[in-house]
């Protein structure tokens, strides 16, 4: 399974929202939005990086099977990288989430890709959608976990710094 970070549901990022509600600083709430976007905003980067750089060995193929170029010119490690998004809410349930997001992948790339990629290290798929022959790819195990845990104590210090900023301009 995929791992968002979400810093989400802190009281004291609940309690900050429902003071920018009832402050109505449109201009405190956007800045607030935009610090924590920017907090997240590395760990995207890196997060595109990883995917980017996952070198995919195949495990070969037999004696006598045919091979050739692919049918295909879109890049399957790059249509993951750009489903790569964030999100911020200041209302209801606070906070930021790097995700990736399925509507931005094409049909053919199911999510369980990615998680099979992070969690076996390796990725099953059917030979150019051929159900009938499949085959089996070695990836880095562990590269969205690893990457999202280099990147939780910075981010959630800079989220602390952020509610206490917008906190005190508050009062």
């Amino acid at each position: 399974m995929v791992r968002d970070i979400r810093i989400t549901g802190t009281g004291q990022l609940i309690e900050l929202a429902a003071r920018l509600r009832r402050a109505g600083h449109e201009n405190i709430r956007q800045s607030f939005t935009r610090r924590i976007r920017r907090a997240a905003e590395p760990l995207r980067a890196d997060l595109q990086d990883a995917v980017r750089k996952q070198s995919l060995q195949s495990t070969g193929r037999g004696a006598g099977k045919r091979s050739g170029p692919s049918p295909t010119t879109r890049p399957f490690r790059e249509n993951i990288a750009q489903a790569i998004r964030i999100s911020v809410r200041t209302t209801g349930s606070p906070g930021a989430k790097v995700w990736l997001d399925k509507a931005l992948l094409p049909p053919d790339i199911p999510v369980g890709a990615v998680n099979q990629m992070n969690d076996t290290g390796r990725l099953r798929h059917p030979v150019f959608g051929n159900k009938k022959r499949w085959s089996t790819q070695s990836a880095d195990r562990g590269f969205w976990d690893n990457t999202v845990r280099a990147h939780t104590d910075r981010i959630t210090n800079e989220v602390a710094r952020v509610t206490d900023d917008v906190r005190r301009r508050l009062e």
